[in-house]
């Protein structure tokens, strides 16, 4: 599909609130839709995503949500945690609806994950860039991000973003994978009219905004090795560390008990892969009756984990959205996957009310994750997101 002409672009100016936030902690789930729709609806409305806790009676908000915003292009995922308009939140819902006159958008539903193949992922990909080629907003090449939803306990992000990505023509990509409050025991994505597990969501997105897609994170090496004797690669699951039982090898690596493993000191106790000169983190999800850890990421027999140092976790996200800012100016809005280990290691250090507060003022809208997607990627213990500037007459 070729991109229109230049002068069958539109040319009108922006709507003052090109993105519209509403925010809820009702927990009936009629009273959550219709705040929803009151606060999002509107006759430039082009779509909304939401990020919603898992403690919600999902099939009864799945229909409320289509009762109240029948019509309207409408997906979003469950979360570990909610960042919404007063920062750092539990329990609620966190729903940006889009205005057509500064964004195209459309979204399809991944139903069967297992089944996901490079055909598909054409074939989803071509619909997407056609309806965002036609709306006339602005060209696909450099006015476009893609933005992905997966069910975190799927352990099929690998297969998945990797696939995707090979058909996306270099389009820009981010995304996360969904949450449940920490329970570990189901994770849902929400997609035409109902939440799915084992699916995904891939929603592409193009505005004549600027925008930067970008991922961080603040931990640092610290010299100490693991090497996988023995895993399960399909189950991500690592048996043994330097021939030694896993989690005794974990445990004499950060100075604790066996018994005092928990997702506290996996928070402040990283591993990560180096490759090609850069860090990316495999962040340990449990401690299994064999002694064997599973993780979050892919693991693989031979590779070589670092131990990980934190740094100051809000110093470094503060200097990556200063040094985009100063290329495109203030932010509309900042939306981000920001891992839930991350929260918890703030929580841990009693900073929540504080990181509320700064991502409060940053302009940032998005949900904890259980593993973060960048061009292709999945990683843990990210913060990895869309920064989208302001109209330039709003400088």
């Amino acid at each position: 599909m070729l991109p229109l002409a230049k002068s069958h672009y539109r040319d009108q100016a922006l709507p003052d609130e090109p993105l519209r936030v509403a925010h809820t902690f009702a927990k009936d789930p009629e009273l959550a839709a219709q705040y929803l729709a009151s606060r999002l609806l509107h006759p430039d409305l082009e779509g909304v995503l939401f990020f919603c806790s898992a403690e919600h009676d999902l099939p009864a908000l799945a229909m409320a949500l289509e009762a109240h915003l029948g019509g309207v292009k409408l997906c979003g995922c469950t979360t570990a945690g909610e960042l919404g308009s007063d920062g750092y939140s539990r329990g609620s819902i966190v729903a940006v609806g889009f205005d057509r006159r500064a964004f195209a958008l459309d979204y399809r539903l991944i139903r069967d994950l297992d089944r996901f193949n490079l055909l598909d992922a054409q074939r989803i990909t071509d619909r997407l860039m056609e309806h965002c080629t036609r709306s006339g907003l602005a060209p696909l090449k450099g006015h476009t991000f893609a933005m992905t939803l997966l069910d975190g306990l799927s352990t099929c992000e690998e297969q998945v973003l990797l696939t995707l990505t090979s058909v996306l023509a270099g389009i820009p990509h981010f995304g996360g994978s969904a949450g449940d409050d920490n329970r570990l025991t189901g994770t849902h994505v929400y997609g035409e009219g109902a939440f799915h597990d084992r699916a995904a969501v891939v929603l592409m997105v193009n505005t004549a905004l600027d925008f930067e897609v970008f991922s961080t994170h603040h931990l640092r090496p610290s010299g100490e090795k693991l090497v996988v004797t023995a895993a399960d690669q399909e189950q991500r699951r690592v048996m043994e560390l330097n021939a030694e039982p896993a989690a005794l090898e974990y445990a004499r690596l950060v100075g604790c008990t066996l018994e005092e493993l928990n997702p506290e000191v996996f928070a402040r106790h990283p591993l990560a892969v180096r490759l090609h000169d850069k860090t990316y983190v495999r962040a340990i999800q449990s401690v299994n009756p064999d002694l064997s850890l599973s993780f979050y990421c892919a693991v693989e027999t031979g590779i070589v984990l670092t131990a990980m140092q934190a740094s100051d976790l809000l110093t470094d996200l503060d200097r990556e959205i200063a040094d985009i800012e100063g290329r495109l100016g203030p932010a509309e809005c900042i939306l981000g996957c920001d891992c839930f280990l991350r929260r918890l290691e703030l929580e841990q250090e009693g900073r929540q009310q504080a990181a509320g507060e700064f991502y409060r003022q940053r302009r940032i809208l998005g949900f904890n994750t259980y593993g973060e997607h960048y061009s292709g990627l999945h990683l843990n213990q990210t913060f990895s997101g869309v920064y989208i500037g302001r109209s330039r007459g709003d400088h």
